[in-house]
Parts: C-alpha cells; sequence; structure tokens
C-alpha cells in the first residue's frame, strides 16, 4: 500500500521482524514493544483502520485526515496529539507540509500531509542507536521533531542571504518599486515561518513537563534541546523582521529623497525658463511706447541681459546642489 511508508516494532531498542498493519494490535501486546507507523497522505479507510488497531481518538483521526491544522498538541485519553509544519523553499518560496503525530506508551504513527522530506534518515539514525530507542516512542517522537526544526534553519539562512542581497541593492543601484515589492514578500514568509516555528516552543514545554507516562525523565533533556533550537529560530526570525521593516523605511525614505530631487531640479529649470519667458513676454505686448524699440543695440542687449542671468540663475543653484 503506497500510503504506508514503514510500519516497524522495536524491543528494548531491537528492530523485530517486518509485520503488516492488520498484525499491529497483535503486535503491541508483547511486553516492552513499540510501534512505529508513517504514513503519507492516507486515505480515510486506511485512517479508520489505523484508528482501530491502535485506539486513536475520532476527532483526533479527523484533524489528520483533513489536515490544514496549526502547530499544537492535544491530549486524548492515553495518548497525544502533535501537529507540527514541515517547510520546504523552492523557487524562492516557502512551501509549507503538515506532520500529524500519533503518539502513546507503546507506539508513535506519523501521517504527513504536503511538502516534507521522508523521514526514513530520522528512522536509520533512531536505529543505529538501540541504547536511545530502547527509550520507547518519546525518543522517536523527539527525532521526528528535532529533524523538522533542524530544517528550519537552513531555511532561515536562505532568507537571510536574500535579505542582505535585497539590502545590498537598496544602498547600491536605483531604488525602484520590485525591491519594495521583493521585502515586502520577504517579510510575509518570514511572518509564515515564524508562525510555523513559534508553537514548538510551547509544545516542547508541554513534554518537559507533564505525560511522564509516555515521556520518560530520560528523555525531557532532548525537548529541552529543540526548546533551545525554536527559540534560537524565532528570536532570528524576529531580527530579520525588525530589519525588513527598518529596510523598507530606508527604502521608502530614498523613494522620497529622490522624489525631492526631481522636484528640486524641475523647480531649477522652471525659474531659469522663467527670466526669458518674463522678458519676451513683455517685449510680446505690442505697447507702441517701449524702451529700447528704436535703439539699434537693443535687441543684442535683451538677449544678452536673458542669457547673463540665466548662466547665473544656474551657477548658482548648481552650487546649491539642485541641479
Amino acid at each position: 500500500m503506497g500510503m504506508i511508508i514503514n510500519c516497524s516494532a522495536y524491543k528494548n531498542g531491537a528492530k523485530l521482524p517486518d509485520f503488516s498493519v492488520d498484525e499491529i494490535s497483535d503486535v503491541l501486546q508483547q511486553e516492552g514493544t513499540f510501534v512505529w507507523l508513517g504514513l503519507l497522505e492516507p486515505n480515510e479507510e486506511l485512517l479508520l483502520k489505523i484508528k482501530e488497531e491502535f485506539g486513536l481518538h475520532e476527532l483526533a483521526v479527523e484533524d489528520a485526515h483533513r489536515a490544514h491544522q496549526r502547530p499544537k498538541i492535544e491530549e486524548y485519553g492515553d495518548s497525544l496529539f502533535v501537529v507540527l509544519q514541515t517547510a520546504e523553499v523552492w523557487e524562492d518560496a516557502i512551501h509549507f507540509g503538515e506532520t500529524h503525530l500519533f503518539v502513546g506508551r507503546r507506539f508513535l504513527v506519523s501521517v504527513r500531509h504536503g511538502p516534507s522530506q521522508s523521514y526514513r534518515k530520522v528512522r536509520e539514525r533512531c536505529e543505529s542507536a538501540p541504547d536511545r530507542l530502547a527509550q520507547g516512542p518519546g525518543f522517536a517522537l523527539y527525532a521526528v521533531m528535532d529533524f523538522i526544526v533542524d530544517n528550519y534553519r537552513p531555511i532561515v539562512d536562505a532568507l537571510r542571504t536574500r535579505f542582505e542581497t535585497l539590502e545590498t541593492k537598496i544602498f547600491k543601484q536605483r531604488v525602484n518599486r520590485d525591491r519594495l515589492e521583493g521585502l515586502y514578500d520577504l517579510k510575509r514568509q518570514l511572518l509564515l515561518l515564524q508562525a510555523a516555528a513559534e508553537p514548538l516552543v510551547e509544545i516542547s514545554n508541554v513534554l518537559i513537563h507533564f505525560h511522564t507516562d509516555i515521556i520518560p525523565p530520560e528523555t525531557r533533556v532532548y525537548f529541552r534541546d529543540i526548546h533551545d533550537h525554536v527559540r534560537r529560530i524565532t528570536q532570528a526570525t524576529g531580527e530579520m523582521r525588525e530589519m525588513l521593516t527598518a529596510a523598507m523605511q530606508v527604502n521608502l525614505a530614498l523613494i522620497t529623497v529622490n522624489q525631492n530631487e526631481v522636484v528640486k531640479k524641475l523647480a531649477g529649470w522652471g525659474a531659469i525658463l522663467a527670466i526669458p519667458t518674463m522678458v519676451f513676454s513683455l517685449y510680446g505686448m505690442n505697447f507702441k511706447h517701449m524702451p529700447e524699440l528704436d535703439w539699434p543695440q537693443g535687441y543684442p542687449m535683451v538677449l544678452g541681459g536673458v542669457v547673463i542671468g540665466c548662466v547665473w540663475l544656474y551657477l548658482r543653484l548648481k552650487k546649491a546642489g539642485w541641479l
């Protein structure tokens, strides 16, 4: 069945022979054994089968089938339901998926939806450390959560690199609207990533302090590690958001400065053109008695005065930085 990625059982950290989904309830009867089942976008029929084998709550199964859940942790009887958001970068955009985890004293069921890397490496890493895997499904839960959180870090680094590139262009190249749109899109993606990561602080706190029947004391130290990693990621995204806000304000300020420069230049040239406009408009009024009309040097003198006035005003405006 293509929706089943892996179905394994472990006893004292050692992997037991393979078995089918129909045999899960029988395997769970064995003392000191826990089952780790991985599913990829299962249909309703398979989820109902899993519900019967593990005794899962119908509300949690319904959430796992529909997906589109926020990150959270909920308790249903003697099992936990944990929702985490996964993230991957494609073509300079973050795409989010979901991983739903059912955790009990004797089992861990992971249900993946949307963009998400395979947890095969997580399982292999756990199987290479049987002494830790012997701690039960609590350690397997930590391994999956740690894998998801570790995948956030490269995304934060990629977003920081993208921000630094945009920041450099703001000060070294001409300001344009596309750059402002790029900053806004980057801020939006940071908000989405922060919304996916922040709830893990509360989730890890709950796993550290409660549910001792599922998370034994020797496993809690690992969830403190996840807590620290998530705090660093949220701190990095928060700092980057503040820098993005400042960069957007600087970009808008530079646009305003450029507009002011254009207005100053237009005003300067307008002042220069006002001199000949004023003089020529006077001589265009066609009065009979006007100065210098009968003077042979009047025409060149007026033109010379206009040119001298325009050049003088141009030099003054140039010195003042208006042109």
